[in-house]
């Protein structure tokens, strides 16, 4: 970027009116560009377009769904079209027979956006890319949530326009969402909240796709992935998966994260038994060096499908991350590291529900806890409270995939 161009987007930064409106311009243009791709281009009735985490991982319930399609013979002729920011890297699943690799943002990108009769996907599409008539939209969204999300959230200290931005945003995918996957009613009643879903939506509670893998993973599994990692076979392992703060954004960097965790003590305590493998929220732009934690640290942040190292871990350790939902599926332990636990709760995110009901310790200061998982990992039960926890969050036991692209392609 020019001086000049990097002076404007530090006003246009600084200045919330400035800000409002340049969004609001590039979203008219990008909007414009987009119907391009639009008229006189027929929809294509066996075409789907898949995507995850904006592009940037081959993971999550639009893997499930995709999977489940390449395995079923009724999908045979159907073009499935993968969109990813390093398409490059995804050349393995030309294999699979009718399988598309495409470059988020390119014009092949906007074109089967265009023109593709079903959109799977967990985020929100790309400015300017609107649902036509005769498109099912399918929103998998990425986890069950805890904190507040879309429509659900007012922060108040970000400007009034900023806020409306947001709410109408989510509001307008309410309006364009066909059917979204449910793990539980829970769910199903917050994400309507969440997006201010139309009649047009329908929930489909039976199940989350993504979480068909983590239905009784069998030994051989766990151990091929512990390989995979390069993790010693005799080494147990804590999953640290902690999520992104709304209060650390840089412009023109996007969301930072500050460790609020003490691996060098970690290292000390735990460094002979134990394994870490440190999973940043794919939101997070920062960059970690953990050379001096070498064959402790496992800086996984890269890794695609999150599935597998939950399967690989022991033990779970976040804060506020939706994570905790899924993992609990496996029925091991959890702990709860929310060292700023008010500030995140009155001045970034409100949340659905008490922290009591989470399912594991509580830890709302900043401090060394290696004990507190030498602690639970010994004294650990699947107890009362777990157990309600998976039957209100977690009460679906089959694999819901194939039932689910069966009832969004019509072939039920």
């Amino acid at each position: 970027m020019s001086t000049a161009g990097k002076y404007i987007k530090r006003i246009i930064n600084l200045s919330p009116i400035l800000k409002e409106c340049s969004v609001h311009i590039y979203e008219f243009v990008r909007r414009g560009a987009y119907l391009r791709y639009v008229i006189g281009n027929p929809i294509e009735p066996k075409t789907v377009v898949f995507e995850s985490y904006l592009g940037s991982s081959y993971a999550c319930s639009p893997k499930a769904l995709y999977e489940a399609m390449c395995s079923d013979p009724v999908y045979k002729d159907y073009r499935k079209v993968w969109m990813f920011r390093n398409p490059e890297k995804y050349q393995f699943l030309e294999k699979n027979p009718g399988t598309v690799l495409v470059k988020r943002g390119s014009k092949d990108y906007y074109r089967y956006y265009a023109a593709a009769k079903f959109w799977i996907t967990n985020y929100l599409p790309e400015y300017g890319i609107r649902k036509r008539s005769g498109q099912i939209y399918v929103q998998t969204w990425h986890g069950t949530p805890l904190k507040k999300i879309g429509c659900d959230v007012m922060r108040k200290e970000l400007p009034l326009a900023e806020r409306k931005r947001t709410f109408h945003k989510y509001e307008r995918e309410g309006k364009s969402i066909d059917y979204l996957p449910s793990p539980s009613a829970f769910y199903s009643e917050k994400i309507t909240s969440a997006f201010l879903l139309g009649k047009q939506a329908e929930i489909l509670q039976y199940g989350y796709p993504r979480n068909d893998a983590l239905l009784r993973p069998k030994k051989e599994k766990i151990a091929k992935i512990r390989r995979k990692l390069g993790i010693p076979a005799e080494k147990k392992v804590i999953l640290y998966a902690p999520t992104w703060r709304d209060n650390q954004h840089t412009p023109g960097v996007g969301y930072t994260y500050k460790l609020g965790i003490d691996f060098t003590k970690l290292k000390e305590k735990l460094g002979r038994e134990y394994v870490l493998l440190f999973r940043a929220h794919y939101l997070i732009s920062s960059r970690f060096d953990f050379d001096q934690y070498e064959g402790f640290v496992y800086n996984v942040s890269e890794y695609d499908d999150i599935n597998d190292l939950y399967i690989a871990a022991d033990m779970l350790v976040t804060d506020y991350s939706s994570v905790f939902f899924d993992y609990a599926i496996l029925r091991r332990p959890i702990l709860f590291y929310m060292y700023d636990y008010e500030e995140y709760k009155e001045q970034m995110r409100d949340f659905y529900f008490g922290i009591e009901e989470l399912p594991g310790p509580v830890i709302k200061e900043k401090r060394d806890i290696s004990d507190d998982i030498c602690s639970l990992m010994e004294s650990f039960s699947y107890d009362e409270r777990y157990q309600k926890f998976n039957e209100k969050f977690n009460p679906v036991t089959i694999p819901c995939s194939s039932r689910m692209l069966k009832k969004i392609t019509g072939q039920m």
